[in-house]
């Protein structure tokens, strides 16, 4: 592993600003939908209401206003006659009037009386008791108060519950005096999670905390953060925030302008991601999942092998714990070919996957084939053959078929193998061929110090996924395309064997492929449904569905939980978003005005102070309600309707809960 850097970089000037701990830790987080960005987020209505423009409201209050105080003058002077006076005379006895006092108390209450019928009266009809709510209490709203004492997590009230005051005095301080980082707020909670469960871990918690304060429980590279992040993250639920759903009327109105985010419990259903070059699937998508799974592993939470080719700007080698290029004589790691594994039929079955799974729909026969020869070889010479010897031996080279039965001719039971693949070898349709050709593709001289089996040193193997790893692969996608597409299909392999094999599945496995193309296969679709009962994912970009074998597009769209379309994307390939994402009943209104004339003077009067109020000529309105069903996105809308910096996102949890596609504005 290179050495990592006396002293970290500065961030770039797009990177966002650091929040410091202690606001971050107090900022509320409230339970809300999948993929909702919880870090100070403010629920929202379900419905939008039905707003006056703040122009309209304050120029008919004020002609409101004006009207009712013009009607009482008129009424105050006697302009109207003194008819409005008859309720008084007509609800008080006549002894009132000759006593000057009690007439004068009647009347100006009455007069009060009137005038606050007038005053609310045109204040309803000018939007007054709107104007109060939408301005003055927004003003007047309270900031949320600060949390209590005992529930402060600055605190560390769990440790304080079960009676750790020593260790939780010791963090508290770390926390406030900033030595102690959001990852390593996670990291320490991560550890006294394993101490609940483990309760013999407690002393070994305690003595690390006392001896090493806010570094305690370390990552094994020793390293406390990343040298640089470029997304916004929330360590404390594994957050990462992608973007913001668009103030759009396809998106539920109790989505609009919230922050969208991506969390494990979201990943754990893997993500499909198409889109053309350019769309940014790498640097608004990949970038931010692969910075925040890192950061996880920091926290010991997570291990990531994140898969890109030479020389795309993932994320710098000082973030990663390992860093494989394939094809490059600077790689200070090997890849293992067999991922590790004891069992040659275990092996033989990835290597099959790896080699042909993209061009025969069932890769049992290659890995009969395979399994025939490389148990053989690991029983002659204790390991299985590099990519040289194992192309000699399935071209049916003689002097190497004759090498390797010499050297077994004491085990019966692997001279019948080797009997087996002699006979299989005369067949006309012999998969042998195939993968040697495929082999041939591994068998370069950029590749002559990979992907060796007679050393162990500098090797990685997808096995250790047990561990909180930050990986980077980079394929040599330039110069050899199908060997690339090859390398990406043994990770996926391996990975899922190496996941699903896993007795400790308390880290979150991950792998992201920047560039899946002719990686998915009829067994890795297969696999991607079962990685979640794993606790892991894979995180899958694509350029087009095109892609993707045509009896495979469907079997993908629905082995993911998450799907992402990009701006920009064909209509074909909208044509299957839309079809996995289906139809919605939806509410039409049909709405017919037509203008009210009336010929008498009083009810002219009225249409007429109507119109000066609200601005409208009196109307009577004819509304037909109806449900229809139509589809969430079409396939014109995915491909013409999509504006640019922003995707059609819906999510899935392992959980079951979903959400429906959102416009996502990837640009914030």
């Amino acid at each position: 592993m290179p050495p990592l850097p006396a002293h970290l970089p500065p961030p770039p000037a797009h990177a966002p600003a650091r929040t410091p701990v202690l606001e971050w830790l107090r900022t509320p987080r409230p339970a809300a939908e999948p993929g909702i960005w919880r870090l100070g987020h403010r629920p929202r209505p379900d419905e939008e209401p039905e707003l006056v423009p703040a122009r309209r409201l304050f120029a008919g209050a004020l002609i409101s206003l004006l009207s009712g105080w013009l009607l009482w003058s008129l009424l105050w002077n006697g302009y109207l006659g003194r008819y409005w006076l008859w309720p008084l005379l007509v609800l008080t006895p006549d002894s009132w009037r000759t006593d000057a006092e009690t007439w004068a108390t009647a009347s100006y209450s009455y007069y009060a009386l009137v005038g606050g019928g007038l005053l609310i009266f045109f204040a309803r009809v000018g939007h007054l008791p709107e104007i109060w709510r939408r301005y003055a209490l927004r003003r007047k709203a309270a900031p949320p108060p600060p949390p209590a004492q005992g529930a402060d997590p600055a605190d560390w009230p769990e440790l304080r519950a079960a009676g750790l005051d020593d260790t939780a005095r010791s963090l508290a301080a770390a926390t406030r005096d900033g030595s102690l980082g959001d990852v390593d707020y996670a990291r320490i909670s991560r550890a006294w999670q394993g101490v609940r469960a483990r309760p013999e871990r407690l002393a070994a918690f305690t003595d690390a905390v006392r001896t090493q304060g806010a570094a305690a429980c370390a990552h094994p590279s020793g390293v406390r953060d990343l040298p640089v992040r470029t997304a916004t993250h929330d360590l404390a639920v594994g957050q990462v925030r992608i973007g913001t759903a668009a103030d759009h009327p396809r998106n539920p109105y109790a989505r609009r302008t919230t922050g969208v985010a991506l969390e494990p419990a979201l990943l754990g259903t893997s993500l499909l991601a198409v889109g053309p070059a350019g769309a940014g699937k790498t640097v608004r998508l990949v970038r931010p999942v692969v910075e925040s799974l890192c950061l996880q592993a920091l926290a010991n939470r997570a291990a990531v092998v994140a898969v890109t080719s030479h020389g795309t700007a993932l994320a710098p080698d000082a973030a990663f714990d390992v860093v494989v290029s394939v094809g490059r004589s600077d790689s200070t790691h090997d890849l293992d070919l067999y991922g590790g594994a004891d069992d040659p039929d275990e092996a033989a079955r990835i290597l099959a996957e790896a080699l042909v799974g993209d061009l025969v729909a069932d890769t049992r026969r290659a890995a009969t084939a395979l399994a025939q020869l490389i148990g053989p070889y690991q029983a002659a010479h204790g390991h299985y053959p590099g990519v040289p010897a194992l192309r000699e031996l399935l071209d049916g080279a003689p002097e190497a078929l004759a090498a390797l039965r010499a050297a077994v001719a004491h085990d019966p039971a692997q001279l019948r193998e080797l009997d087996a693949r002699a006979r299989q070898a005369e067949r006309g349709d012999e998969v042998g061929v195939l993968l040697a050709e495929r082999v041939a593709f591994l068998d370069r001289p950029a590749f002559a110090s990979f992907f060796r089996t007679d050393v162990r040193t500098g090797q990685f193997s997808l096995r250790t996924l047990a561990h909180p790893l930050r990986v980077r692969v980079d394929l040599p996608e330039r110069g050899h395309a199908e060997a690339a597409r090859i390398v990406s299909r043994l990770l996926l392999a391996q990975f899922a064997e190496a996941a699903l094999a896993r007795t400790d599945r308390s880290l979150f496995a991950c792998l992201v492929l920047d560039d899946a193309t002719y990686t998915v296969t009829a067994e890795s679709v297969r696999a991607l449904q079962r990685l979640r009962s794993a606790h892991a994912g894979a995180v899958l970009a694509l350029r087009s569905l095109e892609d993707v074998p045509e009896h495979l597009r469907g079997p993908l769209l629905g082995a993911v939980g998450c799907r992402m379309a990009f701006a920009g994307l064909t209509p074909w390939d909208g044509g299957r978003f839309a079809e996995t994402w289906g139809t919605e009943w939806v509410q039409t209104r049909d709405v017919t005005n037509r203008q009210i004339i009336s010929d008498e003077p009083l009810t002219k009067a009225l249409h007429f102070m109507r119109r000066l109020v609200t601005g409208r000529a009196a109307t009577a309105e004819a509304v037909t309600v109806r449900e229809v069903e139509r589809q969430r996105w079409s396939a014109s809308d995915l491909a013409h309707a999509v504006p640019a910096g922003h995707a059609v996102l819906s999510l899935t949890t392992v959980g079951g809960e979903h959400t429906p596609p959102l416009l996502v504005d990837l640009r914030g």
